[in-house]
């Protein structure tokens, strides 16, 4: 199983991406932040989903309490891969929207999610897993999802900090 697992994040470092998305694979923190300041410019702030709880949250429902948007026409986003140490496939997604949420769990479990809204799709493979759990086509509809605790969003701050719309 770790074989099959280790092939399959060294496959997903070797595919080449959408048409006009640039992707790396960081094998460090040093190497990740190297690749986003090259794209983004030498300010950038890193974002990650964060769960505010110290045991372990069960499923249940949330409501959304307040959801800002990011003020960010360029991004890079870091997903962590499966592997025998810490490997991340970056990439600057193109026709994105983030945003960050506010959750609030039945259990009163507090969550401040990222949330990546994909505007143009018409690229993505017409296969891809998305499009046939929302039963729509490329570039027929925007896709959000959120991202994971280990995943980082890293966008460009201003001098003044404000990251928000």
């Amino acid at each position: 199983m770790e074989a099959k697992m280790m092939k399959q994040t060294i496959d997903i470092c070797e595919h080449k991406g959408v048409e006009g998305e640039e992707i790396f694979c960081a094998t460090s923190l040093e190497s990740m932040v190297d690749f986003t300041t090259t794209k983004l410019g030498k300010r950038v702030k890193a974002l990650s989903t964060e769960v505010y709880t110290k045991e372990p949250t069960p499923s249940q429902n949330y409501k959304i309490e307040s959801v800002k948007k990011l003020i960010a026409n360029k991004l890079v986003v870091c997903h962590r891969l499966n592997y025998t140490y810490a490997v991340f496939y970056c990439h600057i997604s193109v026709g994105t929207e983030s945003y960050v949420a506010s959750l609030e769990g039945a259990d009163g479990t507090k969550v401040k999610i990222v949330v990546i809204c994909h505007t143009e799709t018409s690229k993505w493979d017409p296969k891809h897993i998305t499009f046939q759990l929302l039963n729509v086509t490329p570039g027929s509809a925007t896709i959000c999802h959120f991202l994971p605790e280990d995943h980082v969003l890293w966008v460009r701050s201003s001098k003044n900090d404000t990251l928000y719309m």
